[in-house]
């Protein structure tokens, strides 16, 4: 453990069991969406892999025109 993680944890046990609990709760919550997302990138790699190659596909054959900066 980190000691900024180990330090957070020393001041959440001085606390009331109320407020532990929320602090746990958005904790257990944070990592469950950065599962999900890991998850979702994981599923999503082929799929993103293949819009990349069609992009550069068509850049290649001239397909493609440059970004104008003004209207980004």
């Amino acid at each position: 453990m980190t000691k900024l993680l180990d330090r957070a944890f020393d001041k959440a046990r001085k606390l009331p069991e109320r407020e532990q609990n929320a602090i746990a709760a958005v904790i257990l919550d944070e990592l469950e969406d950065d599962a999900q997302w890991d998850r979702a990138l994981a599923a999503s790699g082929d799929a993103l892999a293949r819009l990349a190659d069609e992009a550069a596909a068509e850049d290649r054959a001239g397909k493609t025109k440059p970004l104008d900066p003004e209207k980004l």
